[in-house]
């Protein structure tokens, strides 16, 4: 995982996420909140996913087989997927059967301030968390809103944690509403009701995450600013005349697959269309690192027939 990978934001919310999760189960376990068992099997398996993510990395640093000719970069979105699956489940469809249990058989929440200060722990290692994924991000967000981020990076491993720890710390401080309302009315229901909503908060973050890595799996284009890149790096009105028509395709975060049908002049050689195609190939990888495998097919422009 390179450095666009936010390796950095992901190793900041393992850590966190980890101490977390101790925590968490500690004051279950005094407490019996099932807002606090919701939240540490939701820590848990944050935990789990960032160690998804940075296998995926590993993984997809493995060089190109006779097999696989493209390398293996796509699977940084497998295991993004992955995540989204393990966060549906797990986190999500786990609290909403547990805030449905409390529900409907309700019981005492003892020693409540060991909920408290745990949530409020959380809430501080959640924000540093979070302040990490911001900072990585922003490196690379340039103008896009945070919405258009999250939907326009190539790049899963940021996006999902940037919406798991914003999941994370509305999760805390829907559990800590739990608890609160509970002590203050003495009714063990609204534990429940805290508890259910951190469900329902995790299944619409992972569909979400479901949603976008699914798009990445299935191939995504180069973004407009990169094509448009590619396009002014090929054409040099002397060699390449224009670009009759393009196409590009992420084999993953850092590696773009360009194939192209170019103009040549009607009169060069065999050798010349041979040198315009590899000055072609070295302007855009300049222009363009991550544009690693470039096919580019030489013709002749015919202008479309003028219709009557």
């Amino acid at each position: 995982m390179s450095a666009g990978g936010g390796t950095k934001a992901v190793v900041a919310a393992l850590a966190a996420n980890l101490g977390i999760a101790v925590a968490k189960f500690v004051a279950f376990a005094i407490t019996r909140s099932s807002s606090m068992l919701a939240e540490g099997v939701h820590s848990l398996a944050d935990s789990g996913n960032q160690v998804l993510l940075l296998v995926g990395g590993k993984r997809a640093k493995r060089a190109a087989t006779p097999e696989h000719p493209f390398g293996y970069g796509r699977e940084r979105y497998i295991y993004g997927f992955l995540v989204s699956i393990v966060l549906f489940s797990v986190g999500g469809m786990f609290a909403i059967y547990e805030g449905y249990e409390k529900i409907a058989h309700p019981h005492e929440l003892e020693s409540w301030y060991w909920a408290v200060g745990v949530l409020l722990f959380a809430i501080v290692l959640e924000g540093f968390s979070f302040r990490t994924a911001i900072a990585e991000s922003n490196q690379l967000r340039g103008n896009l809103s945070w919405a258009q981020f999250v939907r326009r990076a190539k790049s899963p491993e940021l996006p999902i944690v940037l919406l798991e720890d914003f999941g994370a710390l509305i999760g805390l401080v829907l559990a800590l509403l739990g608890v609160g309302l509970t002590v203050a009315t003495d009714e063990p229901v609204f534990d429940g009701i805290g508890t259910l909503c951190i469900g329902i908060l995790l299944v619409v973050i992972a569909i979400v995450l479901a949603l976008e890595t699914r798009s990445l799996l299935l191939g995504e284009a180069a973004d407009l600013d990169t094509i448009r890149a590619i396009e002014a790096a090929m054409v040099d009105g002397d060699e390449v005349e224009s670009i009759i028509h393009m196409r590009t395709l992420h084999l993953g975060p850092e590696e773009l697959l360009v194939a192209a049908k170019i103009a040549v002049n009607r009169s060069d050689t065999a050798a010349e269309i041979a040198d315009a195609i590899d000055n072609a190939e070295a302007r855009v990888r300049a222009a363009v690192p991550i544009a690693r495998v470039i096919y580019l097919e030489p013709d002749i422009y015919r202008a479309p027939a003028a219709t009557a």
